[in-house]
């Protein structure tokens, strides 16, 4: 079957982990008979110094021609100086809503073989598995106005705007999800102080009468924060607002050792996905060869689950990377005494070698 893909490898590390993310999906392809086709564009500051924007009316076109999008990362102080809305984050805000895409998928898997690269207790991590569904397109990040007031610019403006409709197919994605999953939906607001939170409550209340085998829960976000720490094992399925949402994935990463092992996916209603590492560009590391790009990997395979469909050839690439992590290869994040540490590109060709060897897949990530 073929496929086509929009690559946009963004800065930093963003371009080195991209290019694990093509080589693995080309022995994707060789082993299972897909013809990828993908085409490359430029985003955030690459596409700052080249076409003058974070984010060109070339590069949205080139998404909307392909079938889903693969996205490296955006970002770093060489554009810090650079004025709000030429900053490279602000094509990826962009990209999200120009192609609709209001669902953020964040699973936190234990790996058995990585307990001991996080920082918390083996017996407080290991078992977990949860998904968290973070609103991507509405709230802070995108309301109106958001600016500087004042004659000396000393009064800053930020809106937290979200429609029902907007909550409404966030939440019912989260219970769609808990469904074929353990049935357990925790929503994370701050409905004691905010308008938006007491909406998004009531929501809830609403679509859960919908899933009514589907177990729930409102918890306030700080609340939330300190039991993902505490007991993650508890989590299901999280769903929260567009900032929380940001917050709390990232830290979860500790979870799993590092963000260099959290993959994402960010949905439109039709399944249309752009696939991105939870990690950012990493500029004090970008071209040394030590970036993890794991994130990267199980992203795309997170693409050929949930909008190709292809879950035998996500299998494949979810077992490569276990089994190389059971072998003891680290990437410079998640060396530990013991492990046997190897740089970028080394870490994707065993991971390749892996996804090219035609065997029975088993359960990963156990």
């Amino acid at each position: 079957m073929k496929k086509k893909i929009a690559v946009l490898p963004g800065d930093g590390i963003g371009r080195e982990v991209a290019k694990g993310a093509v080589e693995v999906l080309k022995a994707v392809g060789g082993r299972f008979g897909h013809e990828f086709e993908m085409e490359f564009a430029n985003i955030g500051g690459a596409a700052i110094d080249q076409e003058q924007t974070p984010l060109s009316e070339k590069t949205i076109d080139l998404c909307k021609q392909s079938d889903a999008v693969l996205l490296g990362a955006v970002g770093g102080p060489k554009w810090d100086s650079l004025p709000g809305h030429l900053r490279p984050e602000k094509g990826l805000l962009k990209i999200r809503k120009e192609l609709g895409l209001f669902a953020n998928l964040r699973p936190v898997k234990a790996f058995q073989s990585l307990l001991s690269s996080s920082p918390l207790k083996k017996e407080i991590v290991e078992d977990v598995d949860l998904m968290i569904v973070r609103e991507l397109t509405g709230g802070l990040y995108f309301g109106k106005p958001s600016e500087r007031r004042g004659e000396n610019q000393e009064v800053a403006v930020d809106t937290l705007l979200y429609t029902k409709d907007e909550i409404k197919r966030i939440v019912d994605k989260a219970f769609q999800i808990a469904k074929v999953r353990r049935k357990k939906v925790a929503s994370v607001d701050k409905a004691n102080v905010l308008e938006s939170s007491r909406m998004w409550r009531e929501v809830v209340e609403e679509t859960a009468v919908r899933y009514s085998e589907v177990e729930y829960e409102h918890m306030y976000v700080d609340a939330a924060a300190m039991k993902l720490i505490h007991n993650p094992k508890d989590f299901d399925v999280v769903v929260t607002e567009n900032m929380f949402g940001d917050i709390l994935s990232d830290e979860a990463s500790m979870i799993t050792g590092s963000l260099g092992m959290l993959p994402s996916a960010s949905l439109r209603e039709d399944g249309f996905g752009l696939y991105e590492p939870v990690h950012g560009s990493a500029p004090d590391i970008a071209g040394q060869d030590k970036a993890n790009p794991l994130a990267m990997i199980l992203s795309t395979a997170m693409m050929l689950k949930y909008t190709f469909g292809f879950n035998h050839e996500a299998e494949a690439i979810e077992q490569a990377v276990d089994d190389v992590l059971k072998d003891g290869y680290r990437t410079f994040d998640l060396r530990h005494t013991g492990s046997r540490v190897v740089g970028t590109e080394k870490m994707i060709d065993l991971v390749v070698k892996r996804v090219q060897e035609d065997r029975a897949i088993a359960s990963t990530m156990a």
